[in-house]
This record gives C-alpha cells, sequence and structure tokens, in this order.
C-alpha cells in the first residue's frame, strides 16, 4: 500500500474533523497552498461559513503590496490570522476548534494560530 503527501494530509485532517464534530464546536479551519493562504470558521453541525479570510483580499493584498512573496510567507499568515480574529469578534465569535487541515503545525499555520489568538480568539 503506497501513500503520498495528500492522501496522508487528508487521513489526518478527517480524524481531527470527526473529533470536532463529535465535540460540537465552531472550527477555525486553515488551507494553504504555495501562493497563500485561507482561514475559515464554519459551524460543525450546520457546515456553514461563518467568517473568512486569505491572502486573496483586497486589504490583505495592499497591506502585503511591498514586501516580497506576498502570499505564501509567515507575514501574510500572521495577518490572516489576525483578520480573522477581528472577524470573529465582530461576529460575536470568541471560542472555536483549530483545523490545522493535517498540515504540521510549524510555519505558516503556527503563525495564522498564534495571531488568531492575540486577536482574541480562544481555542
Amino acid at each position: 500500500m503506497t501513500t503520498d503527501k495528500a492522501t496522508s494530509r487528508l487521513r489526518r485532517a478527517r480524524q481531527a474533523r470527526a473529533k470536532i464534530r463529535e465535540l460540537r464546536v465552531l472550527r477555525l479551519s486553515v488551507h494553504r497552498t504555495n501562493l497563500h493562504i485561507y482561514a475559515t470558521i464554519t459551524d460543525s453541525t450546520s457546515a456553514k461559513v461563518l467568517v473568512s479570510a486569505s491572502t486573496l483580499e483586497a486589504e490583505v493584498r495592499s497591506a502585503l503590496a511591498g514586501q516580497t512573496g506576498k502570499g505564501g510567507n509567515v507575514a501574510a499568515a500572521a495577518l490572516v490570522g489576525k483578520r480573522v480574529a477581528e472577524k470573529a469578534k465582530a461576529a460575536g465569535i470568541s471560542s472555536v476548534a483549530f483545523d490545522r487541515a493535517g498540515f504540521r503545525y510549524h510555519g505558516r499555520v503556527k503563525a495564522l494560530a498564534d495571531a488568531a489568538r492575540e486577536g482574541g480568539l480562544q481555542f
């Protein structure tokens, strides 16, 4: 049986999401590509997106305009984490479960999580 990186990541993501669904809490899900990073807060029972932020948003892109690598670096991830926390606070969300989608908790994923915590989200 051969497994590649993507299959292993999705297996880890499925296990974490099953646990979060069992707990019935809001889920802060992170997805990253080479160029961008995305964060969404979803209701785990109805699967509706309540809040989202990414490096594709005009405000984030303008803040990153002078930097190299624009969306695929730690600074961009921290900015998205701060932004998703601000939007969550505005929507009345204070506590979430962090879903790293099978990605390792380091680098951009960790920067996004730390910035969201500093922004006031609890997880």
